[in-house]
C-alpha cells in the first residue's frame, strides 16, 4: 500500500502547487490591481465605434474583411494538426498537396497584404 501511496505522492504535489498557483492568480488581480478606473476604461468598445449609436449604422468593410482573413488563416491551421500527425501514411503525395495548398494559401496571403487589406489607415 506504501509504494501505491509513493507513486502518487508527485502527483499530489503537482495538483497542490498547482492549485496554489490558480488561487494565487484570481486572487493577485484584486490585491495588486490600479482601482481608479477612468471613464473611458468604463466604457463599452466594441468594433471601433460607439455602442450606444443607431443599430443601423454602417460597418466598415475592414471588420468583415479580417473576421474572413482570420477564418481562412484558422482553417489553415486546422489542416495542418491532422496532416502533421498523419504524414507518415499519406506520403510524398499527401507532403506535395499539403505543399501545394500552403503556397495557394501563401500567395493569397500575400494578394491580400498587397492590396493593403491588412492596413488600418
Amino acid at each position: 500500500m506504501e509504494a501505491m501511496l509513493e507513486a502518487y505522492l508527485p502527483l499530489v504535489i503537482f495538483m497542490g502547487v498547482s492549485a496554489l498557483i490558480g488561487v494565487a492568480l484570481l486572487i493577485s488581480p484584486f490585491l495588486l490591481a490600479y482601482k481608479e478606473p477612468t471613464a473611458e476604461k468604463l466604457s463599452a468598445y466594441e468594433c471601433g465605434f460607439e455602442a450606444f449609436d443607431d443599430a443601423r449604422m454602417k460597418f466598415d468593410v475592414r471588420f468583415y474583411l479580417v473576421a474572413i482573413l482570420f477564418i481562412i488563416f484558422d482553417l489553415e491551421v486546422a489542416f495542418l494538426f491532422p496532416w502533421a500527425i498523419s504524414l507518415k501514411e499519406v506520403g510524398w503525395f499527401g507532403f506535395t498537396s499539403m505543399m501545394i495548398f500552403l503556397g495557394i494559401l501563401t500567395i493569397g496571403f500575400i494578394y491580400e497584404w498587397k492590396k493593403g487589406a491588412l492596413e488600418w489607415d
